[in-house]
Formats: C-alpha cells, sequence, structure tokens
C-alpha cells in the first residue's frame, strides 16, 4: 500500500459516509457577521474538494473564477456552486459543477465522504464533498466560469506553515481568514477555511 493510499484510508475513517442534513437556520452561526440579518433562507451550496492522483502523488484541485462574474470574480475556489433543484444530492452537485467548470468525467471522480456544512457571512451553507479523481487527460477551464484550473501538493495543504493570516474590511469591521500562497496564487476566504478545517480533519486535530 502507497503512502497515498494510506493517507486515504485514515481520512475514510474520519469523513461523513452521507451527507450531512443540514442544521436548522436559528441554529447557524456564519464565518463572519453581515451588518444586515439574512431575509431568507440560507441558499445551500456544494464543492469538491478533488483528490487527484498524479505519479508524483496526491494534489488538490483550485479554481481561478473568471475576472467577468458578477461575484467572487477572480478569487481562488473549489469547483462547486449551488444546489439545483434537479441535482439528486450534493455530491451530484458538485460534480456537476466541477464538469461544468473544469470538464471533469463523472466516471473518473470517486466521493468518499463530506464534510460537515460551512455556513458564510453570505448566507450560503455550503457542504464540502471529497472525492479521490483518476484523470485520463488535462483538466479545462469553461471561459465562461474559470480562468485557470491548477493544483496544490497534498503535502502542502497539510504542513501547518502553509496557512498565514488575510485581513479584510467590511463594513467598518476587520475580519480575517486562512490564507495559502502557492505558485502566484492566493488562497482565502471561504476557500481557505474549508482547506483548513479539511487539513484538520484530515489528521485528525482540532479545528485551529
Amino acid at each position: 500500500m502507497t503512502s497515498d493510499d494510506s493517507f486515504i484510508d485514515r481520512l475514510l475513517g474520519r469523513l461523513l459516509p452521507e451527507p450531512p442534513p443540514l442544521p436548522a437556520a436559528e441554529r447557524l452561526v456564519p464565518d463572519w457577521m453581515p451588518s444586515q440579518p439574512f431575509n431568507r433562507p440560507p441558499v445551500p451550496a456544494a464543492v469538491l474538494i478533488a483528490l487527484i492522483r498524479r505519479p508524483e502523488g496526491i494534489t488538490v484541485l483550485y479554481t481561478e473564477r473568471s475576472p467577468d462574474l458578477r461575484s467572487h470574480s477572480g478569487q481562488v475556489a473549489f469547483p462547486g456552486g449551488k444546489v439545483d433543484a434537479n441535482d439528486v444530492d450534493v455530491a451530484d452537485a458538485a460534480l456537476r459543477e466541477a464538469e461544468e467548470e473544469v470538464g471533469m468525467a463523472r466516471s473518473e471522480a470517486q466521493v468518499i465522504g463530506f464534510m460537515p456544512t460551512y455556513f458564510t457571512g453570505t448566507n450560503y451553507l455550503i457542504t464540502p464533498v471529497v472525492a479521490v479523481v483518476l484523470p485520463s487527460g488535462p483538466f479545462v477551464p469553461n471561459p465562461g466560469e474559470v480562468h485557470s484550473v491548477f493544483e496544490v501538493p497534498l503535502a502542502r495543504i497539510l504542513h501547518p506553515e502553509s496557512y498565514g493570516v488575510f485581513r479584510i474590511t467590511r463594513d467598518g469591521q476587520e475580519h480575517q481568514t486562512w490564507q495559502i500562497d502557492h505558485d502566484g496564487h492566493r488562497i482565502w476566504g471561504i476557500t481557505a477555511n474549508i482547506t483548513r478545517l479539511f487539513r484538520d480533519l484530515a489528521l485528525g486535530e482540532a479545528a485551529a
């Protein structure tokens, strides 16, 4: 058994085997508190944490969003988005989005589990879906949604010194998130926070 296989075996024991039930809205605490209370129910969403099997070891897939998008343009993200009415579940939504955004074939992705939901200050309730991917070809960004695709070695994701702090001011209040810099890309905000939660879960450590 390779070290990658050992990692995935350990990870299987720490992930949720089924999508977690969505918490009641009144019990949700967002990652940052908006200045105005939410005026609608949380929007269910899903992201795909794709563990890509490469000859040199596992990598984690990220996208850089198109600069032409209305929201979060140019930011780094996991493949993902809102759960549509036609999606069977959050895994179906995450795989659909990955196929639409970067051309990832569903047949090449094996969903191995789920992380607890993550509630954002923009009122999205995100379920991270974890999959092992053995791609048969390159990922091709959809120019309408994705500017570029890149991968970060899993070893870098797992190393605590890869993480710094990103600070941003909203409505006069300073907020901070995790930050990861890799090969000219800056990962921050929701994506960096979920990455850190994945790292802590994978290593069996308490969330920092």
